[in-house]
């Protein structure tokens, strides 16, 4: 049997002393559900595996010293009755006292720890507590009963080690500890709420976190050993595994005639019996069901998927277990009641195969969402975001902030479920195949490289019957590894909303390939709960080591993690997906790291490895806030064209839209129109530099360069060119009046407003956004082919042709989510409203005597 372990605790180490060696089912997840799995830190110290040899000193260190193979009751042949009798009682005794200096160092720290409890208890009937007694409750829950039992242990045990009898019993102090083992299941099952407990007082209340501090770094109290601390790094061997192993040991070396040797036994017998039905409790993927023919089902991997099912999209939960895909919903409950799942159909992994792109069938026709309502919904979660921390900032009623959670919650829900594109198809081989929409490759590859690996395995067809199926799913609700649809209003209060701004990201190259092929890399973030590609590098052909020093420009809203994907390209034409008509490129390998703001909130660049699959991309990111990547900056050369005024540039060439513009338009249009993410997709920053310097020096050979750059560079040439205007194309001036114009509900008030502030602008600002939103209509009129419709753009551009010169600090924004949600959700509504307006000419405009009286 496998011994229980600590693996991944979270962040308090003096709780996770109290934890360490007997906590359970805290393995760590990543967002996607996958088991982190992580070894005992470094150094933790375990109980030691005894040597038989004579000469091990009987002063034995609590360090581990080498690894043991599980242990039996049944004692080894060597110790019959007679045989080494002498040798193994004196082992006896070397496992007891290296068990009681271990013991004794324990119980210093529990008594550390204890410590605090006493006067946080004395200030928590006073008018100013540092915690309440519910809070001091629950953070030390059980600690004092576990310090008394090994306490009346260690007191017992001592003078029967100090007074050596080889024929001294101690067994039934061990049986005695094994019956008060429920106190260590209700100790470990506080675990999560004892810790986000601590956390939040932490962070809340100064006195408590000081507390905190000094138990981090504060040794256990008379402890001979100077570097053990009250950490979890410092624990000696502490609750189950503990006292377990020992056992096992001492057992080991007590001759069966012994009068302590069936105490022992039955000692061990209860511990090894309580420990399975913890770990049974604990660990699904290990002991999940039991199959007819008696094997373990495990499960390995669950999450929540988007079907189409009967021509409609629907959210499922997917369990992947050692032998079977199952998909379940879950049943609607009446209050009270305990959550099952409803299975909706399983396939044998024996039975399940992936139809190549080409082979697959077209898929049920689903209706697509249309890209303003899932805008829209975006706009409605920031905008509740922001209601729902005024409320809090107000110290609102807390039903007004739940009705707000759950208006939230059901645009999220409605985001998740209409926002996935990207075909998953798996088939039965003797049935029907299903259809998943996903996010992003990343998932779909995930899910795709579980299933291949289990199907390496020698794996058998079968059907379940009815019962089977029933305690199958019935595991489900148990077994489940992600417990929450993944939604930002399913996350704590405290949990990071994520980083508002530009992250720039420079991929230098990658090694790893087995041989040569044309390779490039995707990047993605996550947004709004899902995640959006947002560069991708040129291919780099026939190598197996590219070099890209490509850099990269992503804007981020609330993102909290970064993705890098691998491909091979595929220039085959037969390889066309018939779900989404896209040639398939193989993906090599993927990773995804945590934007920690700590890390990426510096002005220096900070360079990092993901491995993925036996490859390695090297790359380097930097983050700039909102607020600072977004101020306009004059250029102090008036020579060149970016940071110039339109109306200095335009003069200068005696043109009516600048030569840049178009173009940039121009090759775009000639080009990029079918461009997958044409606008969206970033370009690569140095060849966008290039391009501004070869524009701003009048360069001869600029139609030469345009003809020969990638086409997302060229794309974002024209949006710097905007962003770096020294005042917005719409310009300053009339700002607060298209922020209020586009508010306006009366649909006549709105056009005349709208028209107006267009007849306001100076010609050269105005017929230069006539041209660009012309051009804009014909991208969209491809969104079939290059995904980009009028929403998308209206994203793209909103905030670099609006966003004013100078913002206003305004005295209701308090984070960079209200930022976001106040400013330039507006922003993009203005221009969205002007790119579904009937064709606008500038001559009409002009001519048109229809005033709006508002002055502006």
């Amino acid at each position: 049997m496998e011994p229980l372990s600590h693996r991944g605790l979270p962040r308090l180490s003096w709780i996770d002393t109290l934890y360490s060696n007997f906590s359970y089912g805290t393995d760590e997840y990543d967002g996607e559900g996958n088991e982190e799995q992580k070894g005992p830190p470094e150094g933790s110290e375990t109980m030691p595996y005894i040597d038989e040899s004579p000469t091990m000193s009987p002063q034995l260190s609590a360090r581990s010293q080498g690894g043991g193979d599980g242990v039996s009751p049944t004692p080894p042949e060597g110790l019959a009755p007679g045989v080494e009798a002498g040798k193994g009682l004196e082992m006896r005794k070397l496992v007891l006292s290296g068990f009681l200096a271990s013991e004794e160092i324990y119980i210093n720290q529990l008594e550390a720890l204890l410590l605090p409890m006493k006067p946080l208890k004395a200030t928590a009937t006073t008018s100013q507590p540092v915690l309440t007694i519910q809070q001091i409750e629950t953070i030390f829950y059980k600690i004092q009963d576990i310090y008394e039992i090994h306490k009346e242990f260690y007191d017992n045990l001592c003078p029967k080690v100090q007074q050596w009898d080889s024929q001294v019993t101690m067994g039934h102090l061990f049986q005695k500890l094994a019956s008060q083992l429920g106190v260590y299941k209700a100790f470990v099952d506080n675990y999560k709420v004892a810790l986000e407990t601590a956390e939040k007082c932490s962070q809340s209340n100064n006195q408590f976190q000081k507390i905190s501090e000094e138990l981090k770094v504060k040794g256990p109290k008379d402890s001979k050993d100077s570097h053990t601390s009250v950490t979890m790094e410092g624990t000696s061997g502490s609750g189950l595994d503990y006292w377990h192993l020992p056992l096992a040991d001492l057992l080991k070396h007590t001759p069966v005639d012994h009068p302590d040797y069936p105490l022992l036994q039955d000692a061990l017998r209860i511990s090894q019996n309580f420990l399975s039905s913890i770990n049974e409790d604990i660990d699904p993927r290990r002991t999940a069901v039991t199959t007819p023919k008696g094997e373990t089902r495990q499960l390995v991997k669950d999450g929540f998927l988007v079907e189409v099912s009967e021509s409609s999209r629907k959210l499922r939960h997917v369990f992947l277990f050692t032998d079977v895909l199952l998909c379940a919903k879950l049943k609607k409950t009446s209050a009270g009641k305990h959550q099952q799942y409803d299975c909706k159909w399983y396939i044998p992994l024996a039975d399940l195969v992936f139809p190549s792109p080409e082979e697959s069938e077209a898929s049920p026709q689903v209706h697509p969402f249309p890209d303003h309502e899932l805008e829209d919904m975006k706009m409605k979660i920031s905008a509740l975001k922001s209601e729902i921390q005024k409320e809090k900032a107000n110290k609102g009623q807390s039903r007004a902030i739940e009705r707000l959670k759950k208006k939230m919650f059901e645009n999220e829900f409605l985001l998740l479920l209409n926002s996935p594109t990207i075909p998953f198809r798996i088939h039965n081989r003797n049935g029907k195949s299903y259809l998943f929409l996903l996010s992003s490759d990343y998932e779909r590859s995930e899910w795709r490289e579980a299933i291949q690996k289990l199907q390496k395995k020698d794996l058998q067809a079968f059907v379940l019957s009815s019962v089977e199926l029933q305690v199958l799913t019935g595991s489900c609700f148990k077994l489940r590894t992600v417990h929450n649809i993944p939604v930002t209003s399913n996350k704590d209060d405290d949990e990071s909303p994520g980083l508002y701004g530009f992250l720039h990201v420079i991929v230098h190259s990658a090694k790893g390939f087995k041989q040569s092929a044309n390779l490039y890399c995707t990047l993605e973030v996550d947004s709004f709960g899902y995640f959006v590609s947002k560069a991708k590098t040129r291919v780099f052909r026939d190598t197996a080591e590219p070099k890209w020093d490509e850099e990269f420009e992503i804007e981020l809203e609330g993102s909290q993690s970064l993705r890098i994907l691998c491909y091979e390209k595929c220039y085959d034409k037969t390889k066309v997906n018939k779900d989404n008509n896209e040639i398939v490129d193989k993906i090599m390998g993927k990773g995804q790291i945590q934007l920690d703001p700590q890390t990426v909130e510096t002005k220096n660049w900070h360079t990092d490895v993901i491995e993925m699959n036996g490859i390695k991309v090297e790359f380097s990111m930097k983050f700039t806030s909102r607020d600072m990547s977004l101020k306009r900056t004059p250029s102090k050369k008036q020579t060149g064209v970016f940071g110039v005024k339109i109306s200095v540039v335009t003069k200068r060439e005696r043109s009516k839209v600048p030569y840049i513009v178009r173009q940039c338009v121009e090759e775009v249009e000639k080009r990029g129109i079918e461009e997958v993410g044409i606008y969206r997709i970033s370009g690569v920053a140095t060849d966008i530099q290039a391009l501004k310097a070869v524009f701003d020096a009048n360069n001869k050979d600029i139609l030469l360069m345009l003809s020969d750059m990638d086409i997302n560079a060229i794309a974002g040439t024209l949006k710097l060119y905007f962003r770096e205007l020294p005042e917005p194309l719409l310009t300053d001036r009339l700002y607060p009046a298209f922020m209020e114009g586009i508010a306006l509900s009366d649909p006549a008030a709105k056009e005349n407003c709208m028209m107006h502030l267009l007849r306001s602008l100076p010609d050269p600002n105005l017929i230069t956004f006539l041209f660009l939103l012309e051009h804009l209509k014909r991208v969209a009129e491809k969104e079939p082919i290059n995904k980009m419709s009028l929403h998308n753009l209206a994203t793209v551009f909103g905030p670099t042709l609006l966003r004013p010169s100078e913002v206003e600090s305004k005295a209701h924004v308090t984070s960079a989510a209200d930022i976001w949600s106040h400013d330039v959700m507006a922003q993009v509504q203005v221009l969205l409203y002007y790119l579904q307006h009937p064709p606008i000419s500038f001559a009409e405009l002009k001519r048109n005597t229809l005033y709006f009286s508002t002055d502006v």
